[in-house]
């Protein structure tokens, strides 16, 4: 069973090019059954800021530390 999550940026961060900001908050639905989003390597949050923003997490260097995250089921 799959879990949703809301995922907002905690501030904002600029590396490599790259701008997050809090307003791109995303929500994602992971493949597997979780307790946070970024179990399976985060590959969902990925394509959803790559889909959604155009913006590239690999690039900006982020990790877990920069998310705020909630369950929504």
């Amino acid at each position: 069973m799959s879990r949703v999550f809301k995922i907002t940026p905690k501030r904002i961060k600029r590396t490599n090019g790259t701008v997050l900001t809090p307003e791109m908050a995303v929500t994602v639905t992971t493949a597997i059954h979780c307790t946070n989003p970024f179990c399976n390597g985060a590959k969902e949050i990925k394509e959803a800021y790559q889909r959604l923003y155009a913006f590239d997490y690999a690039k900006a260097c982020c990790n877990q530390n920069d998310f705020d995250y909630s369950k929504l089921d």
